[in-house]
């Protein structure tokens, strides 16, 4: 499986929703959900658990990626990820990346390839 980096850094293909549904594994997807209940202290249900990646503009999508500010600034930017954009690493980033550390690290190393 290639490699898919969403526009945040996260890499898609080894997030547990993106690989449930390319798996289409409902014991899966009811796993992940109540990880993420918990986690995210919100309830998701496994129907919601439906993920092609985030660069999939036609694509399944978690709920969240319709509101994911980082998202749709790549889609109008027309780039691959953030590692690409000239405002790197603008706020929105930042702010992302206390949340997710790693994010951070994938996107340096593209940037840096």
């Amino acid at each position: 499986m290639e490699r898919m980096v969403a526009f945040c850094g996260i890499v898609c293909t080894k997030c547990p929703a993106y690989l449930a549904t390319q798996k289409d594994d409902d014991e899966e997807r009811k796993r992940v959900a109540q990880m993420w209940t918990k986690q995210f202290n919100t309830e998701i249900k496994p129907e919601a658990i439906n993920c092609d990646g985030c660069l999939a503009e036609n694509g399944r999508h978690i709920e969240y990626c319709q509101l994911c500010e980082i998202r749709r600034c790549g889609l109008e930017k027309g780039i691959d990820n953030c590692a690409f954009c000239d405002e790197y690493a603008c706020d929105k980033l930042e702010g992302f990346f206390v949340h997710a550390p790693d994010a951070r690290t994938t996107l340096e190393e593209i940037r840096n390839a």
